[in-house]
C-alpha cells in the first residue's frame, strides 16, 4: 500500500470516530481531528512541523462542513433543531469564523497551538464538571442582537482552533435554558456555517503558500479531507440517533478525560 493510500486509510479510521462523536455530542469533531491529524501529517512528512497545526485546523474545518451537515440532517429529522433561533446564531458564528480564518493563518504556529490546547482544557473541564451542577433557575434568552454578539465570539474561537463550535455553543445555549437535545441539534447546524466561513478564510489565506497540484486547497490537505469525510458522513447520523439511548453525561466525562490528554500532547510535541 502506498503512503498516500495508507494516509487516507488512517484518516478514514479517524473520521469514523469523530463522525459518531459529532452526532452524539453536537461537536464538529475538530477537538479530536486536529491533534490526531497533526500527528498523521508529521508521520508521513507531508509538511514541515511549523506548518502542520494550521493545515490540520484548516482540514478539520473543511471536514466538519460535511460531518455537521450529516449530523444536522439527522437532528432535523428528529425535531432537535430550534429554527426560530438558528438564523440569529448562524449569523454570529459566520462572522466570527470568517474573521478568525484569516487571523489564525497569520499568527505564529506556537500561539495557535497554545490557544488550541488551553481552549481544549477549558472545554474538557466544562464537560466533566457541568453534569454535576444542580439544575439552575430558568434563564430567558437574550435579545437577538446580543445573542448574535455572543455567537460571533463563539464562532471566531471555534474556527481559530478548528472545531465545529458545539463544545462552546451547547453550554451557551443550555445556560439560557435551551433543552440539551435542541442545543446539540442547533450546534450541529451552526457547525456547517462555522466550517464553511472558516474554511473560506483558510483556503484564501493559504493559497499563496500551497498549490493544488500538491494536494492542497489553501491550507486544506485534500487527501486527508477525503479520508475523514468518506466515513464521518455515515457515522454522524448513528451518533445523532444514539442521543436518545446512551448516557450522554457519562460519555462527556470520558470524552473530557481524552481531551485533557490530547491538549497535553499538543503542548508537548
Amino acid at each position: 500500500m502506498s503512503d498516500l493510500l495508507l494516509l487516507i486509510a488512517c484518516c478514514a479510521l479517524l473520521g469514523s470516530g469523530v463522525g459518531f462523536l459529532a452526532g452524539l455530542l453536537g461537536i464538529g469533531g475538530g477537538l479530536v481531528i486536529v491533534p490526531v491529524l497533526s500527528s498523521i501529517l508529521l508521520y508521513f512528512a507531508i509538511l514541515p512541523a511549523e506548518q502542520v497545526i494550521v493545515a490540520a485546523i484548516a482540514t478539520s474545518l473543511a471536514s466538519i462542513l460535511f460531518t455537521s451537515t450529516s449530523s444536522a440532517i439527522a437532528h432535523h429529522k428528529n425535531g432537535n433543531v430550534p429554527w426560530e433561533l438558528a438564523p440569529w446564531i448562524m449569523t454570529g458564528v459566520a462572522l466570527g469564523a470568517l474573521i478568525s480564518g484569516f487571523l489564525a493563518a497569520m499568527l505564529p504556529e506556537q500561539i495557535v497551538r497554545w490557544v488550541f490546547a488551553v481552549s481544549v482544557v477549558l472545554i474538557a473541564l466544562k464537560m466533566f464538571f457541568g453534569s454535576n451542577k444542580p439544575a439552575s433557575d430558568e434563564r430567558s434568552m437574550p435579545n437577538k442582537g446580543l445573542l448574535t454578539g455572543f455567537t460571533t465570539i463563539t464562532g471566531g474561537l471555534s474556527a481559530m482552533i478548528g472545531i465545529g463550535g458545539g463544545a462552546l455553543l451547547v453550554p451557551l445555549l443550555t445556560f439560557f435554558s435551551i433543552d440539551m437535545k435542541k442545543a446539540i441539534g442547533c450546534a450541529s447546524a451552526c457547525g456547517i456555517v462555522i466550517a464553511l466561513f472558516g474554511s473560506v478564510g483558510y483556503i484564501t489565506s493559504g493559497s499563496a503558500h500551497f498549490a493544488l497540484s500538491d494536494g492542497f486547497a489553501g491550507f486544506v490537505y485534500l487527501p486527508a479531507l477525503l479520508g475523514i469525510v468518506c466515513t464521518s458522513w455515515f457515522t454522524a447520523p448513528l451518533g445523532a440517533k444514539s442521543v436518545q439511548h446512551l448516557p450522554v453525561p457519562t460519555i462527556k466525562k470520558l470524552f473530557a478525560g481524552l481531551l485533557v490528554v490530547v491538549a497535553g500532547n499538543m503542548i508537548a510535541f
